[in-house]
């Protein structure tokens, strides 16, 4: 049946090329929708032009609205505004936010949770195709869940929520590829302890980002509040006891009131993480990327181990557990707040070194003759690089298990360790992002001789 349209939506403005050449934006016409892309969209053509397409699933014929791209672009992007062929795979979105000219957060909120996985999985294997030249199925597994978790239906699992600010001060979420922010009064995908702040009930006048940081295994808050320019930090308060941090709108805080830090709990321990640091946002990721990254490496007593953008030290803890006293752990991280959490959080192992810097050069600079058994490999979206990778090589590990966040990126480089004689032994693909585009894997990597 066919989905009544919504009205046209205000479209973003022009870039400062496409000002000088007639813009498409508002164009409508109808397309028959082709496969899923990374990115999260799907691509459709319509007069031999390539057509990047939201709110769509692959074999419906929709009416889309374009949203960006001019008369003689390769390709435009596009909103499906009217679905006159629906696949079985098409749900109502649970969140009224979503949808054409809605929150950009989510990517999947018309799609059952079950065909979420599937299409992730077509991503991440085509990737590996176009990229690394890798043919293999990919199934992307479903997050551990537990009677009363809303995890198995794809809402309340994201542990840590950034708020935009609208001029009037409401915190809310920013539109797909634009700086509008679409005001909530509740995000679907937030925990309950991030929703228990009421963050979203209150107006924020002058701040340009406020985060909840609500960790699923302890009853810490946390509210990081980045004002304005020239602004200062207002009175905080939350429906249950918050502390209370300022943001610089660069990942580094100021403490206010209360704790400047978060205590959360995974493999058995309790980790010291400060406002807005990295942590996985799923309550199940960091038990379950640990135990499968462990579980692959195998690390032996007397190994030397390199964990590679260590965090909060994560992965070296069980790294240095396992190695023993007589071996060694070169933990390697750039940035300062995560590496004032890993010295507190490693305290306990003598067989850990810390090092402050970026990997590339922090391997450049490695003792002569210096060598790994074993590697994990967590960096940021825009993965590890060339010549990361080539250096990691030189070490002439055992094995390599491979944390990404990104697709492509993890692709890129499947390939450039391809060049240094290091192949894909195993891929593990979990969704610890239901209703958005992004999924987490692991991949093993180990030499062709092996």
């Amino acid at each position: 049946m066919p989905v009544k349209p919504p009205a046209r939506q205000p479209q973003p403005a022009p870039t400062e090329v496409e000002a000088d050449r007639p813009s498409l934006a508002g164009e409508r016409f109808t397309v028959t929708v082709g496969p899923v892309a990374n990115g999260g969209f799907c691509v459709a053509r319509h007069d031999g032009r390539a057509i990047f397409v939201r709110h769509a699933l692959p074999g419906e014929e929709v009416v889309v609205e374009v949203t960006q791209g001019a008369e003689d672009d390769r390709f435009l992007r596009a909103d499906a505004v009217e679905v006159l062929t629906a696949s079985p795979d098409r749900v109502p979105a649970p969140c009224a936010y979503s949808g054409p000219g809605g929150c950009g957060g989510c990517d999947w909120q018309h799609v059952s949770v079950e065909a979420q996985r599937r299409l992730k999985g077509e991503v991440v294997a085509e990737q590996l195709r176009h990229l690394a030249k890798i043919d293999r199925e990919v199934l992307v597994e479903a997050a551990p869940a537990v009677a009363g978790d809303r995890w198995a239906d794809g809402l309340g699992w994201r542990t840590r929520v950034q708020y935009a600010v609208d001029p009037s001060g409401r915190v809310g979420l920013r539109k797909s590829r634009s700086h509008e922010v679409v005001p909530v009064d509740a995000c679907l995908i937030a925990s309950d302890g991030v929703e228990q702040v009421g963050v979203e009930s209150r107006r924020w006048p002058d701040m340009a980002m406020v985060e909840v940081v609500a960790p699923a295994g302890s009853l810490d808050r946390a509210v990081v509040v980045t004002p304005e320019a020239g602004t200062r930090v207002p009175l905080v308060e939350g429906d249950v006891p918050v502390s209370v941090l300022r943001g610089n709108g660069k990942g580094g805080v100021q403490r206010i009131h209360g704790r400047a830090h978060v205590r959360e709990v995974a493999a058995g321990r309790t980790w010291r993480v400060t406002g807005s640091g990295f942590w996985q946002v799923h309550p199940a990721a960091a038990d379950l990327l640990n135990e499968v990254v462990l579980g692959w490496l195998d690390p032996q007593p007397g190994e030397t181990a390199l964990d590679l953008y260590c965090g909060v030290g994560l992965f070296a803890a069980g790294l240095a557990e396992a190695v023993g006293p007589e071996g060694e752990v070169v933990a390697i991280e750039s940035d300062p707040g995560a590496i004032v959490d890993a010295t507190a959080n490693l305290a306990e192992f003598e067989q850990v070194e810390l090092v402050a810097g970026r990997v590339d050069k922090v391997l450049a600079e490695a003792p002569e003759g210096f060598l790994a058994e074993i590697v994990v490999l967590d960096p940021p979206r825009a993965g590890a690089g060339k010549t990361v990778v080539e250096q990691l090589a030189a070490l002439k590990p055992r094995a390599i298990a491979y944390v990404a966040c990104d697709p492509a990126a993890l692709a890129r480089d499947l390939a450039y360790f391809a060049e240094t004689g290091y192949v894909l032994k195993q891929l593990r693909a979990f969704d610890f992002f239901p209703m958005t585009q992004h999924v987490e894997c692991v991949a093993l990597l180990g030499t062709e001789a092996e």
